[in-house]
């Protein structure tokens, strides 16, 4: 399949129910309103076409560039692609989830995410954060700097509060993450969960809701999951 032709397959998808809902979550400007569900038959027939994968997202449609993110390889990615894919993600959807899936995934994923993380716009830093998720959640600890990830889990607790809406529910991600992915600084990442409690982010006219990150931490603590890797944040 061609970007052409996928893009017809997400027009005869799309619902106007789908596109209400992802309305209702802030999506905004060009979509079809395509259930996630409904594009894995999709992605198994573009497996390994990193060039419809950066036509799709190159688009701007919604549903291409969400579809984007669960075909293209992170790993095959420059920076100056992945910071494109990032100064486009005009949505929450695309901002916290595609991008960090796909940036996590390259060997330049530290390095954007440190950057990302400053970033003043709301979905760039949102998309750091999420990044750093991903980290912590894909390699090893032996690949991590534990140090550099508990001074972020300082950082989180020292600036949530005046934090972006959506950086914030980020920040919250990103110290449940640590405490289910990262075995050596549970204690920490639960001190930092307790001290934040209930993170408030206003989540539109939507019934999301924040989770507790110490409630999180501890389910996953009570399940014995503490400290296992994924295998790709996609899904």
């Amino acid at each position: 399949m061609e970007v052409q032709e996928v893009m017809a397959a997400l027009e005869k998808l799309g619902t106007a129910q789908t596109k209400k809902t992802w309305l209702a979550h802030g999506a905004t400007g060009d979509l079809f309103g395509v259930k996630i569900g409904d594009m894995k038959p999709i992605v198994k027939k573009l497996k390994g076409r990193q060039d419809v994968a950066l036509g799709l997202y190159a688009t701007g449609n919604l549903d291409a560039m969400y579809l984007a993110g669960l075909v293209a390889d992170g790993a095959a990615m420059s920076k100056k692609e992945l910071d494109a894919w990032v100064k486009a993600a005009r949505w929450g959807m695309i901002a916290e989830y595609t991008v960090p899936w796909v940036a996590a995934e390259s060997p330049h994923a530290r390095e954007l995410a440190l950057k990302w993380i400053d970033s003043k716009q709301e979905q760039v830093a949102s998309a750091g954060w999420n990044t750093w998720s991903g980290i912590v959640s894909l390699r090893p600890d032996a690949e991590l700097d534990l140090a550099e990830i508990e001074s972020l889990l300082r950082r989180v607790q020292k600036d949530i509060g005046t934090a972006k809406n959506r950086v914030r529910y980020c920040m919250n991600g990103f110290v449940m993450a640590v405490g289910a992915a990262v075995k050596p600084l549970l204690a920490k990442a639960k001190a930092v969960a307790k001290a934040l409690g209930k993170v408030e982010v206003d989540v539109g006219d939507t019934a999301c809701k924040v989770p507790v990150a110490l409630d999180m931490i501890a389910k996953i603590e009570s399940m014995g999951r503490v400290g296992l890797k994924r295998k790709t944040m996609k899904c």
